[in-house]
């Protein structure tokens, strides 16, 4: 890896731990309360490299992997943290070539990771409704990739539905869906992916898992769907003294998923298999948008995000060399 250079992301790290994250500028300065770092000092240096402020605290200067930048970025929307990203990857099996669809693009953080799987070869489709977290979205993708977004990459708005109408049938290899109500488009999900092809949801509430979940049941086409949620704990290693960290990264989505059955095909049941117990209307009313309380953020909010990932994504872009603008 090359020394670091103006328009890198780095990740200072201070001695408690604490990280800051931010693009590397021409005449740019890092503040603490303890003194402050020109981005001068930071340019050349090579990556797991230690820098001083002005009161002799020391940093230690990394460029961030993926998981720190998605956790550091700004937000119009919440991201599918990476925890969950990486068990997404796994049970959906996407790999280097596929033809994918997401649902709900949010702050681009799943989108971050897609990218990186599914390499130059594969294609994202990333549907959302609100063109403001399209927008910050597509930013803080070209930040991570320094100004040039990846060339497979379509971002179209509007409901998921219509875009799914003009997908022919079983024409997407993975259809990935972190929506609010994501029973409502599995028919339309099932109809354009493959046999085998597999469709999984990312959903914040038990209720909105139990009506997924029977709805994938229900609609005939797919293997039995089955759904994990993953909480991850540190520990605190240090001599003798080993114990488990006493916070940790707890409930933050579940995750269901099945696979396409091919057309025609019945799943074979189980032989003395109970049958499913009846929901009454009240359970239905659970099940229903307006009892699932979602996090609105402010307009205003929204054009300020726009505005800094936009900033961030300028700053990031790669410039030409020398060499090539006497070239041109």
């Amino acid at each position: 890896m090359t020394a670091l250079d103006y328009g890198d992301m780095v990740r200072l790290t201070d001695p408690k731990g604490r990280h800051h994250t931010f693009v590397l500028e021409s005449g740019g300065h890092f503040h603490t309360h303890r003194g402050g770092i020109s981005h001068a000092d930071i340019k050349g240096q090579p990556e797991g490299s230690v820098v001083q402020t002005e009161q002799g605290v020391e940093y230690l200067v990394l460029r961030p992997l993926l998981s720190d930048y998605v956790l550091s970025m700004p937000r119009g929307a919440a991201i599918i943290y990476p925890k969950d990203a990486a068990l997404i990857l796994q049970l959906a099996d996407i790999h280097p070539g596929q033809r994918v669809i997401e649902a709900g693009v949010g702050s681009g953080g799943l989108s971050l990771w897609l990218h990186r799987t599914l390499g130059s070869d594969g294609e994202l489709i990333s549907v959302e409704q609100r063109e403001e977290f399209a927008d910050i979205a597509r930013a803080n993708v070209e930040t991570y990739f320094r100004g040039a977004p990846p060339a497979r990459w379509d971002i179209r708005i509007g409901e998921l539905s219509e875009v799914l109408e003009s997908e022919k049938e079983s024409s997407v290899d993975r259809v990935l869906l972190d929506m609010l109500t994501p029973w409502e488009c599995l028919e339309q999900s099932l109809r354009v992916l493959v046999p085998g092809g597999v469709i999984l949801c990312y959903v914040a509430t038990v209720t909105q898992l139990s009506r997924v979940m029977e709805a994938l049941r229900d609609s005939g086409l797919t293997t039995e769907p089955e759904a994990q949620e993953t909480m991850v704990r540190g520990w605190h290693v240090d001599g003798l003294a080993v114990r488990p960290e006493h916070r940790m990264i707890g409930h933050t989505g579940f995750l269901c998923w099945a696979r396409r059955l091919a057309p025609g095909t019945r799943l074979p049941q189980p032989a003395g298999k109970k049958t499913k117990p009846d929901y009454a209307e009240v359970d239905i009313e659970a099940w229903t948008p307006g009892a699932v309380k979602q996090r609105e953020e402010t307009p205003k909010k929204l054009r300020k995000l726009q505005r800094e990932t936009a900033s961030r994504s300028e700053k990031t872009a790669r410039k030409p060399s020398k060499k090539s603008r006497r070239d041109q």
